[in-house]
């Protein structure tokens, strides 16, 4: 009989399918499994890796052969075969067995391709330009040029390419890839990422030309409110061009003096102040051969350049979107100018496409912006010291397009701005609006019956795409957009579910290694703006520990342990700082720290004292090292920190919990860390949760918690008894509360619950972020316990998962998707009278099991699967197979 498993689909090579130019010479790979039957599983699996596609083709692996592996993973699996090389294509195909043993057909074939991996692969050279700014002052962008002739057709061609600053790459007057601020932002005195690029089709026999512009990005850029040149002091390129012709010779072009360099029409291009373009100092034909020699000249040999240099490392950024305004500009006047405000109806990060006619010589401004004043102009003062203005100069009086190439803003609103007061304003299709982030494709969803709620659902989302823009930033408008690592913890489990984000912070770890102090400190924003500090100072609680809370949150979802070896050493550098920084186990003591970090930021509440946010922390990262530990199976080391957990959560209740399980601090948040991280005896844990409850409702049922409680608040009460104050806070549409700002318009999450008020306006213009993703993380209790989608305490990947939904509040239905390593998962549930409809969707290679919310219980099948329903447990389970399944269930 036939296998019950079709073939693998899917499959993927470190999270991405067919990936150019990996670092990896042991890849991961994964597939995904279908089935037509339920409750089938994957027995063993067999992959075949080779050089030659036809080879592959015919079942032939000369780089690996597996051989038939009794195993049910289908996610995580290490290449185990030949040494591989630099730029090497392994070709690769999968079969899987059923639980009766029988073989699916093979799948489709994939590949990976290796990039340049040692120093010695390298013979090109770093070169820059003469032109270089000042601490506070941008120069114009460096134009770089390279002619060769191919005396052959090309039969393959690579481009291995990086720069100090970001590049746009083009040959022969095209651009080779729609990526965007590449190479990314690392701290570049340890590493610097190359890209690399198949550009075959670009090239031809006879004479080409390989241009690149560099910008300043955030080598040499404005970098938050520290001006410019943080790393540099100018952009510098490194190139390699690999080109293997028919006739089976190799051409390479490589940077080094030979090189032609002039700047152009791009007279600035910072991230935080804007780009400015000049149209009369365009470079007709630049990339293309036979183009003009004037003002070319040689380029400069660069400077010394000491970073390691590595293949990209996860997803690049590129424009996801495309937004134009929901209606015709508003007017404003001026004694020698008029300005049109655009409104796109949602907040992003991105850039703009323009296109209008103008008179040749006159300049026009873009700036933008986030909300509108009462007088419907836009509300500037936010942005603090970033200019976050674009400028063109128009060469001729026709139309022409204006597309910046290296900026980026936070805004809803566009405001342009003509040096002449007649002017009319252009239609709303004349501006487009580029939605731009990294390319971290979508996973999650959710949708329930209050439109509220999917609105703010729909702004968590927005506030991820907004700040996963190379690193997880804070914001993307004013002159910040830092990798502050508290945001980034608080969030990440929120984000892993909405999309798929392995990649993005299996990069953003090496940057957190590459940060760490000589003590074992984490700084508080990564890439650290200090690049060569190796002495400083510690960020502090819930900032720090995203060292720890990162890497492991990654490894729950997507189930590889390769994030937990490769850092494991910085991981215990860290908690060992911590205790060896503590007094008595008492970590931000207050004699021994001067400055505890940053409390629980933003808190409405009186302040939980940093000691105690600290000590309940070091618990925590303590404990999660120790289960880190035993994972990688190093059991003295599990023993050790889950017993420093320990001690530490002993100390905390010494310290800072009356013997009646009253804490000390008597705020939400003192409340949440007690009891989210289990540091309380169980007989206090009742005490404590009403004392949360009592101030909960002392508040008008109000949240009063900052950055560091909020993430925690609705699941600390739905596990300890309050499902209904959960909800209660969730569907709260006053302020203080999440819902509050989406009823002043919010389009994604804001910094602070009061950004603006119909009462008070707009907030502190020094800190008041519309797009700052941090109070977003109430997404992971609404995929958890709202929709009902958990991951297993002790399995991680959602190789088994748990469905445990617990309707509340308002809502009458609601439903959550994920497409997990494994397949999608998805759940719904609908309240009918007094029953509960669910529907449950179960990827093959996956087991599930329902939890029944009370005050249901289940008839004895679903559809025509018999039940096996189990009491053993607090709430009633379902176990299934994989499948889709249909239950009614009844109150009791």
């Amino acid at each position: 009989m036939p296998s019950s498993l079709l073939p693998p689909t899917d499959l993927r090579c470190e999270t991405a399918v067919n990936p150019l130019g990996i670092g990896e010479t042991r890849p991961l790979l994964r597939w995904k499994l279908q089935s037509r039957q339920r409750d089938q599983a994957q027995s063993a699996w067999q992959v075949i890796v080779s050089t030659d596609p036809a080879a592959l083709k015919r079942g032939e692996g000369d780089l690996w052969d597996s051989g038939k592996v009794g195993d049910a993973a289908s996610n995580g699996i290490t290449y185990a075969g030949r040494e591989l090389h630099s730029r090497q294509r392994c070709w690769w195909k999968a079969r899987v067995w059923d639980a009766r043993g029988r073989p699916s057909g093979w799948s489709e074939a994939a590949w990976w391709e290796l990039g340049l991996l040692t120093a010695g692969d390298w013979s090109a050279d770093w070169i820059e330009s003469a032109v270089v700014g000042g601490k506070w002052t941008s120069a114009p962008a460096p134009y770089f040029r390279k002619g060769f002739t191919l005396p052959a057709a090309v039969a393959e061609a690579r481009l291995y390419i990086t720069a100090l600053g970001v590049f746009d790459a083009s040959i022969n007057g095209s651009r080779i890839s729609d990526e965007v601020f590449s190479p990314g932002w690392t701290n570049y005195l340890k590493h610097v990422q190359v890209s690399t690029y198949d550009v075959t089709r670009l090239l031809k026999k006879g004479d080409n030309r390989l241009g690149v512009i560099l910008g300043d990005g955030w080598y040499c850029g404005f970098v938050s409110n520290e001006g410019r040149q943080i790393y540099g002091d100018r952009p510098r390129l490194l190139a390699q061009l690999e080109v293997r012709l028919k006739n089976g010779e190799t051409i390479f072009v490589g940077t080094d003096p030979s090189w032609e360099t002039r700047t152009g029409p791009i007279l600035e291009a910072d991230f935080l102040m804007g780009e400015s373009q000049d149209a009369r100092l365009a470079l007709p034909d630049w990339d293309r051969a036979g183009g003009s020699s004037d003002g070319w000249v040689p380029a400069l040999p660069a400077g010394a350049v000491t970073a390691t240099l590595i293949p990209r490392i996860g997803p690049a950024v590129r424009p996801q979107e495309v937004l134009r305004p929901v209606g015709p500009a508003k007017a404003f006047g001026g004694w020698n100018h008029r300005s049109f405000v655009y409104d796109l109806g949602q907040n992003i990060t991105g850039s703009i496409r323009l296109t209008m006619k103008h008179r040749a010589g006159k300049t026009i401004r873009l700036r933008f912006a986030e909300r509108l004043q009462d007088n419907g102009r836009p509300y500037y003062e936010n942005l603090r010291s970033a200019r976050a203005t674009d400028s063109y100069t128009f060469a001729t009086d026709g139309e022409e397009t204006f597309e910046p190439r290296f900026t980026f803003h936070g805004f809803q609103y566009i405001e342009l701005i003509v040096e002449d007061s007649r002017e009319d304003p252009p239609p709303p299709e004349a501006i487009e609006a580029i939605v731009l982030h990294s390319d971290i494709p979508p996973t999650g969803s959710f949708q329930c019956s209050h439109p509220l709620l999917n609105r703010l659902y729909q702004n968590i989302e927005w506030g991820q795409r907004g700040n996963y823009l190379d690193v997880p930033t804070d914001c993307p408008q004013r002159d910040e957009r830092l990798g502050w690592t508290g945001d980034a913890q608080m969030f990440i489990a929120t984000g892993a579910f909405i999309r798929d984000i392995e990649g993005f912070f299996t990069r953003w770890q090496l940057n957190l290694d590459d940060a760490q102090q000589d003590s074992g400190a984490i700084p508080a924003v990564i890439p650290h703006t200090k690049p060569g500090e190796t002495k400083g100072n510690d960020s502090g609680p819930a900032w720090s520990d995203a060292v720890v809370i990162c890497p492991w949150t990654i490894y729950r979802h997507y189930g590889n342990t390769r994030i937990l070896e490769r850092h494991f050493d910085s991981l215990r550098r860290y908690v060992d700082f911590l205790e060896s920084s503590s007094k008595n186990l008492i970590r931000c003591h207050p004699d021994t720290t001067p400055w505890g970090g940053f409390g629980d930021w933003l808190t409405l509440d009186a302040e939980t004292p940093t000691d105690l946010i600290g000590t309940a922390f070091f618990a925590y990262s303590a404990g999660l090292l120790g289960r880190i530990a035993d994972t990688l199976g190093k059991s003295g080391l599990a023993r050790r920190y889950g017993k420093l957990s320990a001690d530490v959560a002993a100390a905390f209740r010494h310290r800072f919990v009356t013997p009646e399980g009253l804490v000390v601090a008597n705020t939400q948040t003192a409340y949440v860390l007690a009891l989210k991280f289990d540091l309380l005896t169980p007989e206090m844990r009742p005490v404590a949760t009403e004392a949360l409850v009592r101030h909960i409702r002392k508040r008008g049922w109000h949240l009063a918690t900052g950055f560091v409680g909020t993430p925690y608040l609705n699941d600390v009460l739905s596990e300890n008894g309050h499902l209904d104050v959960a909800y209660r806070l969730l569907e709260q549409e006053s302020y203080p509360s999440w819902l509050f700002p989406v009823t002043q318009g919010a389009t994604t999450i804001w910094e602070r619950w009061d950004g603006w008020t119909i009462e008070k306006g707009f907030q502190t213009p020094s800190m008041n972020s519309f797009n700052h993703y941090a109070y977003g993380a109430i997404g992971e209790w609404i995929h958890t316990t709202v929709a009902g989608i958990n991951l297993d305490p002790e399995v991680p990947g959602y190789r088994r998962i748990h469905f445990r939904p617990r309707p509340g509040g308002s809502l009458t239905w609601a439903e959550g998707s994920l497409e997990s390593p494994c397949g999608r998962i998805a759940l719904r549930w609908e309240k009918t009278g007094n029953s509960l409809n669910l529907a449950l969707e179960i990827p093959v290679n996956t087991r599930a099991v329902l939890h029944l919310p009370a005050p249901y219980t289940a008839s004895a099948s679903a559809g025509n699967k018999r039940l096996r329903i189990s009491r053993k447990q607090a709430t009633p389970q379902i176990e299934f197979g994989s499948g889709n399944y249909r239950l009614v269930l009844r109150a009791k």
